[in-house]
C-alpha cells in the first residue's frame, strides 16, 4: 500500500482514538446544543414566526444547531496541532518520510469524522425532542456534514499552524466562532433581519452550511441549494490550500 495512504489512515485512526477516549469532550460538545434545542427551541416555539412549512421554530433552528456542532467540533480539532507541537509528537511526524499534505489530509478527515459523529448525535437528540425532519435525504445530509466538517477542520489547522499557544488559539477561536454562528441565521430567519445584517451574513460561510442543511432536513431554504453547495465547495478548496501552505511552513 502507498505509504502516503498509510500515513493518512493512521492520522485518521489517531484522531478517532483521541476523540473516543475523551468522554468529557463528547458530553461537553452536546451540552450547549441540547440547551438551545430543549430550552430556547421549545420555549420560543409558537412565539417566533418562521418561514418554514409548518412555522415550527424548533424545526427551524435544529439544522442551525447541527451546523453549530459541526463548526465547533471541526474548528477545535485545530488545537491538536498545537498540542502535538507542545508534546513533541508533531516533530516526530514532520521528520517522517511522508508529505506534509498527507498529514493535513489525515488530520482533516479524522477531525471531520469526529465532527460528523457529534452532528449525528445532536440529530438524534433533536428527534427525541420532537423535531420533524425529512429522512429521505439522510445520505445527502451526511455528505453535507462531511463537506462542512472538512472545510472548518482545514480552517482550524490553518490557524493553528501559525500559533504555538493553546490558550491563545482557543481565545481566537471563540472570537471567530461566536460571530460566525450568530450571523449565520441559525437562530433567526435571514429574511426578517435588517438589510445590513443580512449582507454581512452572506459573507459568513456558515450561513450556506445552515441553509443547505435546512434544505435537506426541513425542505426550506431562501438560498438555492446549488449556490450553498457551490460556495461551501469553493471555501473548502481555499481552506485546504491555506491549511497545507501554512502547515508546510512549520519548522521541524
Amino acid at each position: 500500500m502507498n505509504r502516503e495512504l498509510v500515513a493518512i489512515y493512521f492520522m485518521i485512526k489517531r484522531e478517532l482514538i483521541r476523540f473516543l477516549r475523551s468522554k468529557s469532550r463528547i458530553i461537553g460538545s452536546l451540552g450547549m446544543p441540547f440547551f438551545l434545542l430543549a430550552i430556547m427551541g421549545t420555549g420560543l416555539n409558537g412565539i417566533i414566526s418562521t418561514p418554514n412549512a409548518n412555522g415550527n421554530y424548533l424545526d427551524f433552528i435544529a439544522p442551525g444547531i447541527i451546523a453549530m456542532v459541526l463548526l465547533f467540533g471541526s474548528m477545535f480539532c485545530g488545537v491538536t496541532v498545537i498540542m502535538d507541537r507542545q508534546f513533541g509528537f508533531l516533530k516526530e511526524t514532520l521528520v517522517a518520510p511522508i508529505k506534509r499534505t498527507s498529514i493535513v489530509l489525515g488530520k482533516s478527515l479524522g477531525g471531520a469524522i469526529t465532527a460528523i459523529i457529534q452532528g449525528l448525535l445532536i440529530l438524534i437528540i433533536a428527534l427525541l425532542l420532537g423535531v420533524h425532519l425529512e429522512f429521505s435525504n439522510i445520505i445527502f445530509v451526511i455528505f453535507l456534514m462531511g463537506l462542512i466538517s472538512i472545510t472548518f477542520v482545514a480552517l482550524g489547522i490553518a490557524l493553528a499552524s501559525t500559533m504555538e499557544d493553546m490558550h491563545g488559539f482557543q481565545l481566537i477561536m471563540n472570537f471567530l466562532l461566536m460571530p460566525m454562528f450568530f450571523l449565520s441565521g441559525a437562530l433567526f430567519p435571514l429574511d426578517s433581519a435588517p438589510e445590513i445584517l443580512r449582507y454581512i451574513s452572506y459573507i459568513d460561510p456558515l450561513t450556506y452550511a445552515v441553509e443547505a442543511l435546512r434544505y435537506f432536513l426541513i425542505g426550506y431554504s431562501p438560498i438555492p441549494i446549488f449556490i450553498s453547495i457551490g460556495i461551501l465547495s469553493a471555501f473548502l478548496v481555499i481552506a485546504v490550500y491555506f491549511a497545507v501552505y501554512l502547515f508546510n511552513r512549520i519548522e521541524n
